[in-house]
């Protein structure tokens, strides 16, 4: 069981969060995670997350673009299939949306930085059931999730 547990970094200060101050929501979508700033996330720089943000900004405003509805009560459980760092969820911006961030158990484990970010978020095999009825969502977003399952 430990495998599946994600550790909270160490805290030095009492007014810290899981190894770092976390500002309000919704600031705290864009402000880097205190686990990539203090270097907890193999691979994952500040200038890396902070790219991530606008290459998901550039997508969903083009989305947007396309679907008017998108962001407002028309659409409101979303899930993202293959989260990453939770950028897409983050870059729609509403308090209207319920969002859910799933992380592939055989993807780069980054619920702690999704978490956060002030986001839901969850990690599954997709090879096995959703403990939820897939349809039961308004959009699901598969960006990159089968490459992950291409050798499974």
């Amino acid at each position: 069981m430990e495998t599946c547990i994600t550790p909270f970094p160490e805290v030095k200060r009492d007014n810290q969060v899981t190894g770092g101050e976390l500002k309000r929501f919704p600031a705290r979508l864009f402000d880097v995670p205190p686990r990539i700033k203090n270097g907890d996330v193999p691979g994952v720089t500040s200038e890396l997350y902070k790219e991530d943000n606008k290459l998901w900004e550039k997508h969903v405003n083009e989305c947007k673009r396309i679907d008017r509805l998108l962001g407002t009560a028309r659409y409101w459980n979303i899930m993202d299939m293959n989260a990453g760092l939770g950028g897409f969820v983050a870059s729609l911006e509403s308090l209207k949306l319920w969002m859910m961030n799933v992380v592939p158990n055989v993807a780069k484990n980054t619920l702690g930085v999704i978490y956060e970010r002030g986001l839901m978020d969850i990690s599954q095999d997709w090879c096995e059931g959703f403990s939820t009825y897939p349809r039961t969502y308004d959009i699901i977003h598969a960006n990159g999730i089968f490459k992950l399952y291409l050798d499974k």
